[in-house]
């Protein structure tokens, strides 16, 4: 079987977990912000690299992004978090991309890929237009090295090692040659959204638990940019990769700006300090659509807003840790809460309109694995089915009306709240209410950072979200057994440690089916089983609200084409395919990550372009809690 694209597809514009996001809200410790990466000596030994990044130029363009979610590592090895793998995805090539239009498998590092007759070895070409920002090639070499590490070193899987662990090896006849032999078959060869890393910088590091690739600047990579400088919670800032064989991006400088209040990052757009800013709340959107040179985006997003129960932090060693309620460890309760959750009113009254209501783990947007609960199996809201669920599992009110526990102590939980989020904080207010009408108590614990907590297991309830990839793998990945910690001291990748054995078969025989309505159904299926366990409670599918200058971006990608996003792709299209306003026409052309056409959103306006008769779009993507979140 051989799947073959052009090296160089028309149109132009994209995170996994990526999603392969992803956001996914992640939680890697804070820790990992500041851990010194390499001793004094090893950094030095890493090569300087100037080559692509330019001296800081006064009068050029520059497109500022504000952010609202810390930055968890700079290191494609350690990232999960929403902000951090878009930015890998501008700053490295994945073997391949998705198109803008629709989502399909385009060629990116790798130009063709074929698979043998029994599904367990791929070949990859790579291409020979791809360098190094420090101008050395980029080869096949630098792919199997990449797999490889992940392969070997447990701290080089942390963030993608779902992608490798059927891989029994992974070589480079030669440079233009990728080979990777499966022990079983894999469903997600063709969506591997594992940033590939330059060898000769990365096999000088150390521990890469610790490495956040956040010493030295410029950082090598073979993406559209080049990232230049960063500072913790302050500021990244990339400069275009003059060498990227799509093209380099149009504007002469991207900064992501850190604002931890919401507010203060649309006044700051407002006041044209700032070119766009995502995940505005609704009355935020409703009032820069009156204003001057700004557009808002309203589109369907590819995220989910849920509510996640702490099902026991335990490690793979057995040791269970965290300090989560012993309640929610009974199905009854979890069921309780489920039916406690009005999310029609959620959606109406906080999200105002701007979301669809929660059902299944995969949002709406992806449609062939999208599921919803029927007949008997949902649970609608229903407060005198919760109580009785209470009463019949022997949690009784006393006589002050509050739920005791089988300890005999009034039952109160505690729900991680992230600070930046107003959703966080307008939803806890109604649970305190929901809840507090069937006699349990609530304490909304808002903190700018949930990570430490949350890894350590010491939550009862967490607000949770994530973005999803057009390959669903990694998002349902997180909730296998396999990535839970290796020990409590340990931090491993998933999601708030669930580990179900019937989830994991599931999850074992979508991963090698390759036919796609057959994979579809089994992808369903594990949505239907988290749904059934109640650790999960997906109450919200939230648009993608954003806004940005319209002078001074002149044009833009969404992705979808019909009605996307911009902020947090699966690719590289918004930030790569923007163009300037000054002096731009609404007619950016290069080529871009697929063979369709795209939409230019520019100018308050969605233009088509032809170009040379035929249609170019110009285009780009997860990872959130935002992703990955």
């Amino acid at each position: 079987m051989v799947t073959k694209l052009p090296s160089r597809p028309r149109s132009g514009r994209s995170h996994r977990p990526h999603g392969p996001y992803r956001s996914r809200r992640s939680h890697r410790t804070a820790r990992l912000l500041l851990a010194a990466g390499l001793t004094t000596a090893s950094l030095a030994a890493l090569p300087a690299t100037t080559a692509a990044a330019e001296d800081d130029k006064s009068g050029g363009t520059t497109l500022t992004v504000a952010v609202s979610q810390s930055i968890d590592s700079l290191s494609p090895f350690l990232a999960q978090k929403l902000t951090s793998t878009s930015i890998h995805r501008l700053a490295y090539e994945y073997l391949t991309n998705y198109d803008a239009k629709d989502a399909r498998t385009v060629p990116a590092f790798a130009t063709e890929w074929s698979s043998s007759a029994d599904k367990l070895t791929w070949t990859y070409k790579i291409r020979e237009d791809s360098k190094w920002s420090d101008g050395k090639p980029a080869t096949a070499e630098d792919a199997a090295w990449t797999f490889n590490k992940m392969m070997t070193d447990p701290n080089a899987a942390t963030a993608n090692g779902s992608f490798t662990a059927n891989f029994a090896e992974v070589t480079a006849p030669d440079a233009k040659t990728l080979v990777i032999r499966l022990k079983k078959p894999q469903a997600t060869m063709t969506a591997l959204d594992v940033p590939i890393v330059p060898k000769h910088v990365w096999e000088k590091v150390g521990d890469f638990s610790k490495f956040n690739n956040d010493q030295q600047f410029p950082i090598v990579g073979n993406g559209p940019f080049v990232i230049t400088d960063f500072k913790v919670d302050q500021y990244l800032k990339l400069k275009p990769n003059k060498t990227f064989w799509r093209g380099a991006p149009k504007f002469d400088e991207l900064v992501f700006k850190y604002y931890k209040d919401g507010d203060a990052a649309v006044a700051a757009l407002q006041k044209g300090e700032v070119s766009f800013v995502p995940n505005l709340t609704p009355a935020q959107a409703a009032a820069l659509k009156t204003q001057k040179d700004i557009k808002v985006n309203d589109a369907p997003g590819r995220r989910f807003y849920a509510l996640a129960t702490n099902p026991g932090a335990r490690a793979q060693d057995g040791k269970t840790f965290g300090n989560g309620h012993p309640a929610l460890l009974d199905p009854a309760v979890r069921k309780a809460l489920f039916l406690s959750v009005d999310r029609a009113t959620l959606v109406d009254k906080v999200f105002q309109g701007h979301a669809v209501e929660g059902e299944g783990y995969i949002p709406p947007r992806f449609g062939s694995y999208f599921w919803k609960p029927e007949g008997a199996q949902k649970r609608s809201y229903d407060p005198a089915a919760a109580a009785k669920a209470l009463d019949d599992a022997g949690y009784r009110k006393n006589g002050d009306g509050k739920r005791l526990g089988k300890d005999g102590k009034p039952l109160v939980f505690r729900i991680l709240c992230h600070a930046t989020d107003p959703n966080d904080k307008a939803v806890g207010k109604y649970l305190q209410e929901w809840w507090g009408e069937l006699g349990i108590g609530l304490t909304v614990e808002c903190m700018d950072s949930v990570s430490d907590p949350w890894v350590k297991g010491d939550y009862d309830l967490a607000f949770d979200g994530w973005s999803v990839n057009p390959d669903p793998d990694y998002v349902l990945s997180i909730h296998t057994c396999g990535t839970l910690p290796a020990t409590p001291k340990d931090t491993g990748a998933t999601d708030n440690f669930i580990c179900d054995k019937e989830f994991d078969s599931l999850y074992a025989q979508q991963a090698v089916e390759y036919d796609t309505a057959k994979r579809a159904d089994l992808v369903k299926r594990m949505q239907s089983r988290l749904y059934d366990t109640g650790y999960m409670n997906i109450m919200a599918y939230p648009n993608a609200l954003e806004a940005y200058r319209t002078d001074q971006i002149a044009s833009i990608t969404t992705m979808p084409e019909a009605a996307g996003n911009l902020w947090g792709q699966d690719g590289y299209w918004s930030w790569w395919s923007a163009v300037p306003a000054a002096g731009a026409s609404s007619s950016a052309s290069s080529d871009s990550g697929g063979s369709s056409p795209g939409v230019l959103v520019g100018v308050g306006i969605a233009v088509v372009v032809l170009v040379g008769g035929g249609l170019l779009f110009a285009m780009r993507r997860r990872s959130t809690a935002e992703d990955r979140e």
